[in-house]
């Protein structure tokens, strides 16, 4: 191996998810747009419609988001109509999604969303499982090992 052979970019492992990570979500825009909602908005949506009533704080977890990221992504999707944020009564401090009948409804319109933008992956059933498996593996691992240098 030469010297500089770990700079090219052919040997990096973070360009390749990158990049496909980049057009996936390309993939995904047009499809988005006919429901009124961007990507980060519809993967908002998806944990709400399977959890409605989480804190900001848990929604950011899920998601991965930081709260400078997920505070104007939920006023984005409130202006619309799809979701209202409700601070805790107990605990002020604790602000709650909820879906709005709106966004429930969405949930309907965006039933065809996986299988429109899956067939442009062009993979087979197990090898998007097996991709599946191991990005979520690498996913777990990398926030792992951040939890433990903090």
């Amino acid at each position: 191996m030469k010297k500089y052979d770990s700079l090219k970019l052919e040997n990096q492992l973070c360009f390749p998810l990158y990049a496909a990570g980049k057009e996936i979500v390309r993939k995904y825009h047009p499809v988005l747009e006919k429901l009124n909602i961007t990507y980060t908005q519809y993967i908002t949506l998806l944990v709400l419609w399977e959890q409605d009533g989480l804190s900001v704080k848990e929604l950011g977890k899920k998601l991965y988001l930081d709260s400078g990221t997920l505070t104007p992504l939920l006023k984005a999707l409130e202006t619309k109509g799809f979701v209202k944020r409700v601070r805790n009564s107990r605990d002020e401090r604790l602000v709650e999604v909820f879906l709005t009948s709106e966004g429930r409804a969405l949930r309907e319109e965006a039933l065809s969303v996986p299988l429109q933008v899956g067939q442009c992956v062009a993979l087979s059933k197990d090898e998007a499982m097996q991709l599946y498996s191991l990005l979520y593996k690498l996913l777990g691992n990398l926030t792992n090992e951040g939890d433990n240098s903090e």
